[in-house]
């Protein structure tokens, strides 16, 4: 059986199929003073998976520990969450004295109650692998970097894929596979919004490029590639992210630095949403 929200429930529709499962709806009750009343179908089976993408995770985390302690109580031996989207993964140490590991702690959370953990490109920097982070019997991270990979190579076989910084070189790569050209760019950042971009030795003109990266948030490193890149001769840019936490205002400030279009998957419900990560997922279930 496969446990959903009503926010997810399309996609919980698409991934159900996808991995042969059986979707149920959780219930949502909200009391006045703002705290939840969850109810789950009964009966459950001994094997259930959990469908939770955690952007906005603060309210979701205390749901999800609801859920997995009322269906354990219920008798579930082998519960599984399937987070498309993994929060709290960037603070992975303490940068100044007192600051709370929030990746430590919420991997720990999620280890505790779920057998299984799924997601795709966590934000995993100075670790080596999910499990460091989320302990649980099993974690598995997969990648949507070759969707989309495939999704600009057949739209634009000559584009060259263009990662902002280091980081990103492990999705670029991938995405690139043996079809598209690739180069990453080199980033300092000096605050949340002081980014400074030094592009690669390659050349970029008249070239299409698209900015690759695992997540998006304030747009600030996509804006900087975007105007370098356009300064260098680039004829037109866009950018493909697998986790868009972008508003409306850092959309608009993307299309104001010339991206022409931003293309992501759907592990966050966004506008720019065109690729789809359930067959990804239902596969590794199955």
């Amino acid at each position: 059986m496969l446990l959903h929200f009503d926010d997810e429930a399309p996609f919980a529709g698409s991934l159900a199929q996808a991995a042969g499962l059986e979707p149920r709806q959780v219930q949502r009750h909200r009391f006045p003073d703002g705290e939840l009343k969850l109810t789950l179908p009964v009966p459950l089976p001994p094997r259930v998976v959990v469908l939770r993408s955690l952007h906005h995770p603060n309210e979701k985390l205390v749901e999800l520990v609801l859920l997995a302690d009322a269906a354990r109580a219920l008798g579930v031996r082998h519960l599984a969450l399937v987070a498309p989207y993994l929060a709290y993964m960037r603070q992975d140490k303490a940068f100044h004295p007192g600051e709370a590991v929030s990746q430590l702690i919420v991997g720990r959370l999620l280890a505790e109650r779920f057998d299984a953990v799924l997601t795709v490109d966590p934000h995993l920097h100075r670790i080596a692998a999910l499990e460091e982070a989320v302990p649980a019997r099993r974690s598995v991270a997969l990648s949507a970097a070759p969707l989309i990979g495939a999704h600009f190579a057949a739209r634009t076989p000559r584009a060259l894929l263009l990662g902002p910084d280091s980081e990103s070189e492990q999705w670029v790569k991938a995405a690139a596979g043996d079809q598209l050209d690739h180069a990453v760019c080199t980033k300092k950042r000096s605050g949340d919004h002081d980014v400074r971009i030094e592009l690669p030795a390659v050349t970029l003109r008249g070239r299409h490029v698209v900015l690759v990266d695992d997540v998006a948030s304030t747009g600030g490193t996509l804006i900087e590639c975007a105007r370098r890149a356009l300064a260098a001769g680039a004829a037109r840019v866009d950018a493909a992210v697998t986790h868009a936490l972008l508003d409306t205002e850092a959309e608009a400030r993307l299309a104001a630095a010339g991206i022409q279009q931003l293309v992501s998957t759907d592990t966050v419900p966004h506008s720019s949403n065109r690729i789809g990560v359930a067959a990804l997922l239902g596969n590794a279930l199955r």
